[in-house]
């Protein structure tokens, strides 16, 4: 299983140098101008403070499309704070003879830095304009159908009757000889059927009781009845 090696960021390896040297020069100046102690440490934490927060309030700022100048202006400040520090330190001025301006402006940073801070975070953001809905479209109205236009329809001629054919009386079928055994066995039959539905047996099962064709079964039926 190999191990992945992590990647050096060397612009987050600048950031920091950077920022370790930013504090010290500022801490360097805040003991220079009479902040001894954790006081002159406490003052390169509320320059980068400042600095961060007037940053995140541009970026959101610009999200919602409100001014910015206020933001820029705490910016620049904590910027030009960090700047005037390192070049102050650079050997352009005499640490151990300190001017008094300087002093002041040391000593004026804390409540500087306060007031900017609470403006940048408790002053509100522009509301984001409303969305403009665009109207919905209205249906387009169906078109009516056109009227049905009533054709005249020509009177037809009238068709003369045909003349009705005679209808011929059909011949009654001539009667099947049955056997006498065969009459006495569809008698069992039917007295059989009687008893067991309480019904006379008609042609339709007598034909398929005996599987006779349907005259003969007919025959024997008008019989039996």
């Amino acid at each position: 299983m190999t191990r992945s090696i992590p990647r050096i960021d060397a612009v987050l390896v600048q950031a920091v140098i950077a920022g370790a040297l930013s504090f010290a020069h500022l801490h360097d100046l805040a003991a220079a101008a009479g902040q001894d102690g954790w006081k002159a440490w406490a003052y390169p934490v509320s320059v980068d403070l400042l600095l961060v927060a007037a940053w995140r309030r541009l970026r959101t700022l610009r999200t919602t499309g409100a001014r910015t100048g206020a933001a820029w202006t705490w910016f620049a400040v904590a910027l030009a704070a960090s700047l005037g520090a390192n070049v102050a330190t650079a050997g352009l001025l005499d640490l151990n003879d300190v001017p008094d301006w300087l002093r002041i402006l040391v000593a004026g940073w804390p409540a500087l830095a306060f007031l900017g801070g609470t403006l940048l975070v408790h002053t509100p953001a522009a509301a984001e304009p409303a969305p403009v809905t665009a109207p919905a479209e209205s249906a387009p109205e169906p078109t009516p159908a056109p009227e049905p236009v009533a054709q005249a329809v020509e009177s037809a001629e009238p068709v003369p009757a045909l003349p009705t054919p005679a209808i011929e009386p059909e011949h009654a079928p001539e009667p099947m000889n049955v056997p006498p055994a065969l009459v006495d066995h569809a008698r069992k039959v039917a007295d059989a059927h009687r008893a067991q539905t309480g019904t006379p047996i008609d042609s339709n099962t007598l034909r398929d009781r005996l599987g006779l064709p349907a005259p003969m079964a007919d025959q024997l039926a008008a019989q039996l009845a």
